[in-house]
């Protein structure tokens, strides 16, 4: 096992600093030591070492890694007494060390992946807004846009329009399920805009679903909700419909 450790080292010495993806797969156990101090016990856990010098210890459960460092420095050694492969990301300031215990490397290997790339988004809230902003009247009839992203100071409004009556309107969009948080954010844009302008204001949260707690607190707080259907084609979006609904929730639920 030593000299299989030994011949990993080799082979990563090689790779850090080389630009490329460098993954480490084995039996390990780990420290750190910093502004914390953390240790994970042995298990079967994958390392990532990225070309912007990024430290990642994976498990085989959840997204996000179980450890991780940035802007580290990476090194190698042999731990004799312990009979493994120690990797470590360290960095000065602040103090920082995570060590990697390998006491069986399966897998290691370099990648060459290309590196800056803008990841382009379809179908984002801001894009949904903008198909809005062409045609309020496919929310409702006399809706015309005034504005599209109005900061406040707390948070930024995805669209303000009037309606024919001259009341103001605060047009949320949400590409997923609208939820308690959306609808407490609505109201408060919409006592925020009735503050600093001194008029009536409606709000609306336009999404694809609600649950049944947020549209009661929507109806308590006198909110309306429009379903958003949409679609999202490579490269562009489309909206689908909007089917109006300010009913009670007995007819809302009725029609699911």
């Amino acid at each position: 096992m030593a000299f299989r450790l030994a011949k990993a080292k080799e082979k990563l010495d090689s790779f850090l600093n080389s630009g490329k993806m460098i993954v480490v797969i084995g039996n390990c156990f780990v420290h750190y030591q910093g502004r914390a101090g953390s240790k994970l016990a042995e298990g079967n856990r994958m390392l990532l070492i990225k070309a912007d010098n990024s430290f990642a210890i994976h498990q085989n459960t959840k997204l996000r890694p179980i450890n991780y460092m940035m802007n580290a420095q990476s090194s190698t050694k042999i731990d004799s007494e312990k009979n493994c492969l120690v990797i470590s990301a360290f960095k000065r300031k602040p103090k920082e060390k995570l060590e990697v215990f390998f006491n069986q490397i399966d897998f290691v290997q370099a990648f060459e992946i290309e590196r800056e790339k803008e990841l382009r988004l379809f179908g984002s809230e801001r894009e949904l807004s903008d198909l809005l902003m062409q045609d309020l009247s496919v929310l409702e009839k006399g809706l015309t846009a005034l504005k599209k992203e109005q900061p406040l100071r707390k948070g930024i409004i995805d669209i303000i329009a009037e309606d024919k009556d001259k009341n103001l309107v605060v047009v949320e969009v949400k590409r997923r399920k609208a939820d308690l948080n959306a609808v407490r954010q609505l109201y408060s844009y919409v006592k925020q805009v009735e503050t600093i302008k001194g008029k009536k204001t409606r709000g609306i949260i336009c999404a694809p679903l609600i649950g049944k707690p947020p549209m009661e607190l929507l109806e308590k707080y006198g909110l309306e909700f429009c379903r958003l259907d949409y679609e999202i084609y490579n490269p562009k979006e489309e909206i689908k419909g909007l089917q109006k609904k300010q009913s009670t929730l007995t007819e809302l639920y009725k029609k699911r």
